[in-house]
């Protein structure tokens, strides 16, 4: 029997989710919070901007507050807040958190029909009125382009790449394998200086 299309978007949304995760296994606490690009992306400032998106646009879209405080949210917060964790917010914490996002964002999504309608505040107003489809279509949207964000990042820490534990979809080859495909790369792009 095939899963029907609300099944079929909701396990897509399951692979980035357990994707991101994936990405932080093994890094040590500084690895996993270290600034690695000149605008401070780091992958779990990442994982704590899902957990927050999925938030927004599962909890309080459909009136559905999250039942915890997160001050990153309130009003008045400053800009980025969402995108770094303090001192004070675990890795356990975060991850824990946007694994509770989840079981709050789940809620909705089996609640709901797809066509359901909601309205999203913060969209201009011809895009406002929405439905729960196209918040599930953006939901896999967001979450997939940030993993684009944690392979890049994940890769400058310690090398390690892939789509996910079980099938890396990476072509073939050992470090010396992939350091002479560079080096073919650099010579053709020197071609342009």
């Amino acid at each position: 029997m095939s899963e029907g299309p609300k099944a079929v978007l909701h396990r897509y949304l399951q692979v980035g989710r357990d994707a991101a995760l994936w990405k932080l296994e093994g890094l040590s606490e500084y690895d996993a919070r270290r600034p690695l690009t000149p605008t401070g992306t780091n992958l779990l400032g990442v994982v704590k901007h899902l957990a927050s998106v999925e938030i927004g646009y599962f909890g309080d879209v459909w009136g559905r507050p999250f039942p915890e405080d997160l001050p990153w949210l309130a009003e008045g917060a400053a800009e980025n807040d969402d995108m770094w964790a303090t001192a004070d917010q675990s890795r356990e914490y975060v991850t824990d958190l946007y694994r509770r996002a989840w079981a709050h964002s789940d809620a909705t999504i089996g609640e709901r029909d797809l066509d359901a309608p909601t309205e999203v505040p913060w969209w201009g107003p011809q895009r406002r009125h929405t439905t729960l489809h196209t918040l599930l279509v953006h939901m896999i949207a967001e979450t997939h382009r940030h993993l684009g964000q944690f392979d890049i990042l994940r890769e400058q820490v310690d090398g390690a790449v892939g789509h996910r534990r079980e099938l890396d979809n990476m072509a073939s080859g050992d470090e010396a394998a992939w350091a002479e495909y560079r080096a073919k790369l650099e010579d053709v792009a020197r071609r342009f200086r």
